[in-house]
């Protein structure tokens, strides 16, 4: 038995986008940035994500870490979208 797997395009309107784990989300933002997370004061969450090709940073913060990762995941996906639309725009 063949089992195919398809990825899924990962549409912020599907509920795929919102029912994705946490480990899932993390797991592609690490392919394009380092990342540094840190607790603030009233436990607010700071999480840093560095580009590893340009070296640019941005923070997130959150109290919940769910929403932080969320608000990062977003951030990866509205990257990625500009950054394939400048490539194809090359060719």
């Amino acid at each position: 038995m063949e089992i195919f797997f398809k990825y899924p395009d990962f549409d912020r309107n599907t509920d795929l986008y919102s029912s994705m784990r946490n480990t899932t989300k993390l797991k592609q933002i690490l392919l394009k940035y380092d990342l540094a997370l840190s607790m603030e004061e009233e436990n607010l969450l700071k999480l840093t994500l560095v580009d590893k090709n340009t070296g640019s940073f941005v923070s997130f913060e959150h109290s919940s870490y769910s929403q932080l990762l969320s608000k990062c995941y977003s951030f990866f996906l509205k990257e990625l979208k500009t950054e394939v639309k400048q490539v194809r725009r090359e060719f």
